[in-house]
């Protein structure tokens, strides 16, 4: 799953020469031919499935091949969504599923760097990262646990915040969430 930043049909050619399947979002100006189109259900917000080739020369040079176009129309956000995928057997509701899940794991992230504050990682190798994305994750929840079970009004944030400036400090941090 990409987003239409990394369109790059020669890559997605590697891709799918390897085996692998995408689903990406196309630029507004992607040229397309149709050379057919599936049934799909209007009910269910998908607007059409088709089959079909890029048309552009150096977008087709890039990648030969068949690509599937599947259009929804998102009722939530009120807005249409276009997904090129290279996996033509998939029903069109599970491609716009899969995408939807990709957002949920963009937001994910985008909530842990805005919450979890991590200012960098001190390892780079992948258990590092995960290891102390893992110590952010309980660390923020043992606050909201504890948040909860003396009742502050302040918001995670601030004890979260509060915390961080007194860890090294033999004075117990709760006492001065009772007095701010």
């Amino acid at each position: 799953m990409m987003d239409k930043a990394y369109l790059d049909f020669a890559r997605l050619y590697l891709l799918h020469r390897a085996g692998a399947y995408f689903v990406i979002r196309p630029r507004t100006d992607l040229r397309f031919v149709r050379y057919r189109s599936q049934k799909i259900d209007r009910s269910s917000g998908l607007r059409s499935d088709q089959i079909g080739r890029l048309h552009g020369f150096y977008s087709r040079k890039a990648f030969p091949d068949k690509l599937r176009a599947v259009h929804f129309h998102d009722c939530e956000l009120q807005r249409r969504f276009c997904f090129l995928t290279n996996h033509l057997l998939l029903p069109a509701s599970t491609i716009c599923r899969l995408y939807k899940m990709r957002w949920r794991v963009e937001l994910f992230f985008k909530w842990i760097k805005q919450h979890l504050r991590i200012k960098r990682f001190y390892g780079t190798s992948i258990n590092a990262v995960k290891t102390q994305i893992w110590i952010a994750l309980c660390v923020y929840l043992l606050v909201a646990i504890r948040k909860q079970q003396f009742g502050l009004p302040q918001s995670l944030h601030s004890i979260l915040q509060i915390l961080s400036v007194n860890v090294l400090e033999k004075v117990l941090s709760i006492n001065y969430l009772q007095l701010a």
